[in-house]
């Protein structure tokens, strides 16, 4: 079994929600989307110093890094990207009603509500000078797309949030806390953003999808629109987007490390390539714009 908790220390309000993510979880067990089975969730803070749920253990990897990626072969990875595309797509394709989950989150606007709650938490927890996330932001308010669909957004979609059979196929996609009923693309572009970031953001040795054979991220983009009705026409800004969420995030942990509830002490090199990563972020999001 595994036991999921949220992290220690400095945890904003409404992040981390196990019983979200347990719920949606659960919810999936009999759909085409590869979870494990939760077993139980627990909401009395006693028990461990926070909620909780139980799941399946679930054989396989989680690949989260080059070296990691290159232990399989090239096959394999190539396998591992096309699933990971689909298992995305068959996300996306689930039917809220039946699933039960038609009241989990609010389906209109999402894009408005994901940039006003990230700019409270980046102006809450940031403490790196950072203009770039913040003239991203302005963009991204100015020219936000109409949603085409409102689906089970997983929030946090990438390889690394996955583990995959020594075939390559997803075995279980995992850490739905950031989940929701939004607008798909949004998933889309934070999987294109992972899968060939920006070098400032995230370094080829950190990113498993940097590896030879792996799909180029193009080729699964046309993946996803062979398997969804979405235009995709406007996929760009989805990626700015995603760029700036992840800045946003950068910067919380940037932050709790300085606050020391992060189990050990962040060296000095490792903040500053924190505060390198949010200032890429901000770069690599006006460039998806056309912007600099």
């Amino acid at each position: 079994w595994v036991l999921r908790r949220p992290p220690t220390g400095m945890v904003l309000r409404g992040a981390h929600d196990m019983s979200r993510e347990s719920r949606v979880m659960a919810a999936l067990g009999d759909t085409p989307v590869p979870v494990p089975e939760v077993l139980g969730f627990c909401a009395d803070e006693t028990v461990t110093g926070a909620p909780f749920y139980v799941m399946h253990h679930v054989p396989g990897t989680v690949v989260d890094d080059r070296d990691t990626a290159e232990l399989f072969p090239q096959p394999v990875r190539e396998r591992a990207g096309w699933s990971l595309v689909e298992s995305l797509a068959a996300i996306h394709a689930v039917d809220v009603d039946q699933a039960g989950l038609s009241d989990f989150g609010r389906p209109e606007g999402y894009i408005t509500r994901q940039l006003e709650g990230w700019n409270k938490r980046y102006d809450t927890t940031s403490q790196v000078d950072a203009p770039e996330i913040d003239g991203l932001y302005r963009r991204l308010s100015a020219r936000i797309p109409l949603q085409q669909a409102a689906t089970i957004a997983h929030g946090d979609y990438r390889l690394a949030n996955t583990i995959i059979t020594d075939q390559g196929d997803i075995a279980a996609v995992l850490d739905w806390e950031l989940s929701t009923l939004g607008d798909p693309l949004a998933d889309v572009g934070l999987l294109m953003a992972y899968y060939a970031p920006d070098e400032s953001m995230m370094p080829p040795e950190m990113n498993p999808t940097s590896a030879a054979g792996f799909p180029d991220v193009s080729a699964l983009v046309e993946r996803y629109g062979q398997l969804s009705p979405l235009d995709l026409t406007d996929i760009d800004y989805y990626v700015a987007f995603s760029y700036y969420r992840l800045g946003c995030i950068v910067a919380g942990v940037h932050a709790r490390y300085l606050g020391g509830v992060m189990g050990r002490q962040a060296t000095e090199e490792e903040l500053s390539f924190f505060a390198t990563q949010i200032q890429g972020c901000g770069r690599a999001g006006l460039a998806a714009l056309g912007a600099r």
